[in-house]
């Protein structure tokens, strides 16, 4: 099974890298996990509409260059679908079961997502209304993925 995150942007933080690194580590007894990072588009601190659909534009092709057909694709959105860490588990498992070794998940820049990668995603998974920073939120993604491993595991990790 392989789990990769496409994501825009670098990760700076030494303190997110390393919380990264420990659950990658720890996921690799269950799947190949991998990080594509896209470059972000430079962008004025104030933009016209126009200007940020365009960011978003470039940034979205990007994303969309390093998906295969045959992934299936989670795009994290505030207004995708919120789960609990049992019901993703859930997800994960059947998704395999039902023959998605590849899945994908995605994380938008700091403008989002645009409609093409939305078009694209399988679905769209959210943790919450809270508005965070993509580098902790990659951080968050890990550790759940982790979690759902361990929960289809039986182990009392998550408890």
């Amino acid at each position: 099974m392989n789990i990769k995150f496409v994501v825009v942007g670098k990760l700076k933080e030494k303190y997110f890298k390393q919380g990264i690194a420990e659950y990658a580590k720890r996921l690799s007894r269950f799947c190949k996990f991998s990080i594509v990072e896209v470059p972000d588009e430079k962008a004025p601190e104030s933009m016209s509409q126009a200007e940020m659909d365009q960011v978003m534009a470039a940034e979205g092709e990007r994303i969309l260059s390093k998906i295969k057909d045959k992934e299936y694709v989670y795009a994290l959105a505030i207004l995708g679908k919120e789960r609990s860490s049992e019901e993703f588990a859930k997800e994960i498992k059947d998704l395999t079961t039902y023959g998605h070794s590849d899945i994908t998940f995605v994380i938008g820049g700091s403008l989002g997502l645009t409609p093409a990668v939305l078009k694209r995603a399988d679905t769209q998974i959210s943790f919450g209304r809270f508005t965070l920073p993509h580098q902790l939120m990659r951080l968050v993604l890990t550790e759940q993925v982790y979690r759902a491993f361990m929960i289809i595991e039986g182990s009392p990790y998550h408890k």
